[in-house]
């Protein structure tokens, strides 16, 4: 059983349907992404498992439990943590403040956390008393999903990690992704990079105007003509 299953999910924006019986899921230690041309409705899957997207239809379990309808603040309460694309910091706090902002709900101590964050994101540590809004493109991402691990989530969100960063930071960041998930988080990934994703992904969920078009493991799906042809830009 998957630790998150969005199953049947159909819903969008007032008359718009942009999710038609689209399901997406992944299990604790896995790494599943969505891709697909803009406008297939990924985001929108996104915001549909966090609970930001009012359904017309359709589940979403945590763990075995249904959480359809609860709101999005109890749904991270119950262990999910969402890195935005966009405005996923707070620019004119420091490094270690946004760190604590990310650790609001929590009770105990977070020193070990913090730690835990600049442990696996060594450049965080070296810029722990600087503003955030002065960081480069690559380690504002970092700091942002340093600050969802801050709450210490089963499931890590994450809408477009790569959006704007250079290569060699995107590869960094994929490998820490990959890090994340061997700590045994499951992962649920937006991106636009389809071919690198899905490189690191257990599971690809390929959308095509808001429904399931091709499913699969990461490397079937880039190893398929169709999926290539498609959606990976002919890649070889």
């Amino acid at each position: 059983m998957s630790l998150i299953k969005a199953e049947g999910l159909v819903g969008g924006y007032g008359n718009v349907k942009v999710l038609n019986d689209c399901t997406v899921e992944v299990d604790r230690g896995k790494i599943a992404v969505i891709v697909g041309p803009n406008g297939a409705g990924k985001s929108t899957a996104m915001k549909a498992v966090l609970g930001l997207l009012k359904l017309d239809s359709g589940t979403v379990t945590l763990d075995g439990r249904d959480i359809t309808k609860l709101p999005p603040q109890d749904r991270i309460r119950a262990g999910m943590a969402f890195v935005p694309q966009t405005e996923n910091i707070f620019p004119s706090m420091s490094v270690f403040e946004n760190l604590q902002m990310g650790a609001l709900l929590r009770k105990d101590p977070i020193a070990a956390a913090a730690d835990e964050i600049f442990s696996l994101f060594p450049i965080l540590s070296d810029k722990r008393s600087q503003q955030a809004g002065q960081l480069s493109g690559g380690q504002r991402q970092q700091l942002a999903v340093g600050r969802a691990l801050m709450t210490r989530p089963s499931v890590l969100l994450l809408d477009e990690p790569t959006a704007g960063v250079s290569p060699n930071v995107m590869d960094e960041l994929f490998a820490k992704i990959t890090e994340i998930a061997a700590q045994g988080l499951a992962v649920l990934m937006v991106e636009q990079n389809a071919a690198l994703a899905l490189e690191i992904a257990d599971t690809g969920f390929v959308l095509v105007e808001g429904a399931n078009r091709f499913t699969g493991s990461g490397s079937d799906l880039l190893n398929d003509p169709d999926t290539r042809r498609s959606f990976l830009g002919g890649r070889p």
